[in-house]
């Protein structure tokens, strides 16, 4: 897979939970980022300045405002159309990003803002982004038709949801292989398998995300 160039590789800083790994470090090494309301707070852990900060900011505390005033910031009403996320992704596409990193994007309290990340990445994949979600600890990538290879350690663990029907999945590299599979929208069918190491796949029709769990090597 070609590298995009880092200039074009945008970071959004989001308001799940976000844990110091090796493997965040080299998502976000070289990009430039945006922060999205209570997202900053992640700015100090990473030892990064966005260059603007979104949102309504009614999950930012007033020592998080205060600890970082000279970033542009650019507020939105609380009864507004978009996500925070939604808008600090916005941003990073009218900075000219390619590729865009969703940090913070899983877990967390809200489940329905990580389910709404999840689908959001998907759109975003079909207008040409390169996407990845992560917590740190965990990853996703959107699943569109074609084939892609997903450098994965051996023995994490992962899972495909398909967000519709899938027909045509390859997957190989992996403990439960498919071959030119076709899976019913709501079959378990694709969760918890384990990488041999990168994983390739290959999808014929439909839409779906591949969550792993790169630091799972219990091959559970």
């Amino acid at each position: 897979m070609t590298m995009p160039d880092q200039t074009e590789k945008f970071v959004v800083l989001l308001g799940g939970a976000l844990t110091a790994t090796p493997r965040l470090a080299a998502d976000v090494a070289g990009a430039r980022f945006i922060a999205a309301d209570g997202g900053m707070r992640h700015a100090a852990s990473l030892g990064v300045t966005p260059d603007v900060w979104v949102g309504d900011f009614d999950s930012t505390p007033p020592a998080l405002l205060a600890a970082w005033p000279h970033v542009e910031r650019q507020p939105y009403p609380t009864a507004k159309n978009e996500t925070d996320g939604a808008i600090a992704v916005s941003a990073a596409a009218e900075r000219g990003a390619k590729s865009i990193v969703l940090a913070g994007a899983l877990g967390g309290e809200r489940s329905d803002h990580a389910l709404m990340h999840l689908l959001q990445a998907v759109s975003l994949a079909e207008e040409g982004f390169a996407i990845k979600l992560t917590s740190g600890e965990e990853e996703a990538w959107p699943l569109l038709p074609g084939t892609r290879e997903i450098d994965l350690p051996k023995d994490s663990l992962f899972s495909v949801l398909g967000l519709s029907p899938l027909a045509g999945l390859f997957l190989s590299n992996v403990r439960y292989p498919l071959t030119d599979f076709s899976l019913p929208f709501g079959s378990s069918r694709t969760i918890s398998n384990v990488a041999e190491g990168p994983i390739r796949l290959s999808l014929a029709s439909g839409r779906a995300v591949l969550i792993a769990r790169p630091y799972d090597l219990s091959g559970a």
